[in-house]
């Protein structure tokens, strides 16, 4: 695990070098430049406090106080200045980056194959997307230069403090080692808290985005008191993991008050013994004072700003694993650009499975010619649903091979073949937004009389006509403000409008009551002509005149023919037409 670990810090560091650093090198000097400037022009008023106190207080010169003024006023004229400057190019450019990297990351995951969603709950991956990269802003932002700023300044401070008694920067800065090896430690416990705490905050979403997707289901159970149960069990996961993080930060702080308390009291007892003594102007040791403050603000802030970055790169960690996985597109087999889509689609000995030694396709072979409409029967969990997710190319075989006009699915560009793929899944998902928005999901660019012919053809404008928006009525989150036989037929008609040449039907008219269904055969009749189409269909009344029908049972086809020939045969399809017939 360790091992692990640091492979993925490794990449991080690389990832932030190259991609995050390196097109911002302009940006980030600048920055630097203007950070410089900034620590500087604040130090001119410890190094003027000598010559106030010795010179101008108790030597009485009057000419040089005008001068220490016009410098400290230039000083701070400078400071105000340089200050918002760098809000203004790092700040925002950090919040650029965030969104920048969001974009990225998001793009990277709707890419991954199907099976990665298939396994990883949707919320999880929307707060990976939006929460672990919201650190990267210490990186590019007022973190990274206010670390650079903060050493240049410790630095300098040093210089002067040396210059002013070596003895005494020396007693000061003692505790200093001590702090600088608990800080070390402390920040290596942090760093797997931040991660953990991100891993905890994906799960804990995750299960919300559930909860709230499946209100209706936990409200008409009466699990609202266990879902918040859960709920609740998650947050105090995060809050266990924060406080744990917290404590850690708050003892860097503490002790970094403490050693700056400790070094003004041996400042303060050294200091005056050496003014008694008189080898010490007043002027020297209220420099040497805020001098050495100026040495200790940034050891304070340094430690607030290595949290900052902990937190970061522990972002960028998971960041850097999830855009790891390899995309769909990344198969160095797919090299082939899909032509023209005839329609022939055939199986060959195709075997798939989603766990170890649990088969659920075994040796599926079949071939359709161009137009053919095939349909898939069997009982629940019989392999259907998979055999057309290999037919989408959401999913690979393990054995075996899938052609399209002889192409092996494998060797495909996904994009050049799935700009050819209609679908019409059994979940009819549909986006918030209007049912115009909705059906132009399919082609964007469809103009107005192809949106409404598609619409009349699948019946929508059966029911939009009597919405007084019509079609750009706003259906609400998975178009949950339409019955279930209008959001099938929104469906279907998205489907019409994306003229496909390889279509899948996943119970298309599962949603339909009787007249609905009736309407939305008559459409399905006109958009299957000319397509190569896989229907699945419990009710085996829409499949009746389909030119080839495929009764899977345990992940094999044990019958094969047309209605007629299936219904002689006395067979499996018999009996399942039978049953339903009877129902």
């Amino acid at each position: 695990m360790d091992n692990k670990r640091k492979k993925i810090s490794v990449a991080s560091l690389r990832y932030v070098l190259r991609e995050i650093m390196w097109p911002r090198r302009k940006l980030i000097l600048l920055g630097i430049i203007l950070i410089i400037f900034n620590r500087m022009s604040g130090l001119v008023l410890p190094a003027s406090t000598q010559y106030l106190v010795d010179n101008v207080i108790m030597g009485g010169d009057m000419e040089m106080l005008y001068w220490l003024l016009g410098g400290v006023g230039l000083a701070v004229l400078i400071q105000a200045v340089t200050s918002y400057s760098l809000t203004m190019l790092l700040s925002v450019e950090a919040q650029h980056l965030i969104a920048s990297l969001r974009s990225q990351v998001q793009k990277h995951v709707l890419r991954l194959p199907v099976r990665i969603f298939d396994n990883t709950k949707s919320g999880e991956l929307v707060s990976r997307i939006m929460d672990d990269v919201e650190g990267v802003r210490n990186l590019v932002g007022t973190g990274l230069v206010q670390l650079v700023g903060g050493t240049i300044t410790a630095v300098v401070a040093f210089v002067f403090l040396v210059r002013i008694d070596p003895i005494m920067t020396l007693i000061a800065l003692g505790p200093l080692g001590g702090f600088a090896f608990v800080s070390t430690k402390l920040f290596q416990t942090l760093r797997p808290a931040f991660r953990e705490r991100g891993k905890i905050r994906a799960e804990v979403t995750g299960r919300l985005t559930e909860t709230l997707g499946g209100i209706r289901v936990i409200k008409g159970f009466h699990a609202v008191e266990k879902e918040g149960q859960i709920f609740h069990a998650g947050v105090l996961r995060i809050f266990e993991n924060v406080k744990k993080t917290l404590t850690t930060s708050s003892m860097l702080t503490s002790m970094a008050t403490f050693i700056m308390g400790s070094t003004s009291v041996l400042v303060m007892g050294y200091g005056g013994r050496l003014i008694l003594r008189e080898e010490l102007s007043l002027g020297e040791l209220f420099s040497f004072t805020l001098f050495l403050g100026f040495l200790l603000a940034p050891v304070m802030q340094m430690a607030n700003i290595g949290t900052q970055m902990t937190e970061a790169f522990a972002g960028l960690d998971r960041t850097s694993e999830l855009l790891s996985w390899q995309r769909e597109d990344d198969d160095p087999q797919r090299t082939v650009v899909m032509p023209s889509i005839n329609g022939h689609m055939s199986f060959e000995d195709v075997y798939f499975q989603y766990e170890e030694d649990k088969p659920v396709l075994r040796g599926i072979t079949f071939s359709a010619t161009p137009g053919t409409v095939i349909a898939l029967v069997g009982s629940s969990g019989s392999g259907k649903s998979t055999l057309a997710g290999l037919a989408a190319t959401f999913l690979e075989p393990d054995r075996g091979r899938v052609l399209v006009d002889g192409v092996d699915l494998r060797e495909v560009k996904l994009s050049s073949y799935r700009d050819q793929l209609g679908l019409v899944l059994q979940d009819d998902f549909l986006f918030d937004g209007t049912i115009r928005e909705n059906l132009l999901f399919a082609r964007p660019g469809a103009a107005e009389h192809e949106i409404r012919e598609a619409a009349e053809q699948a019946y929508v404008t059966e029911f939009t006509d009597r919405f007084p928006n019509g079609l750009d009525t706003v259906i609400g989150e998975r178009g949950v403000k339409l019955s279930g036989g209008q959001r099938q037929r929104v469906t279907i008609a998205r489907a019409i409008l994306a003229n496909p040449r390889i279509l899948l039907l996943d119970e298309a008219t599962s949603n339909l009551d009787t007249e609905s269904e009736a309407l939305i055969q008559k459409s399905l009749n006109q958009l299957l002509q000319g397509r190569t189409t896989v229907v699945i269909a419990h009710r085996l009344s829409t499949i009746q005149r389909a030119d080839l029908i495929l009764v899977i049972e345990d992940g094999e086809i044990v019958e094969r023919g047309r209605h007629d020939q299936l219904i002689a045969s006395d067979g499996r399809y018999n009996q399942l037409y039978t049953l339903q017939a009877r129902i």
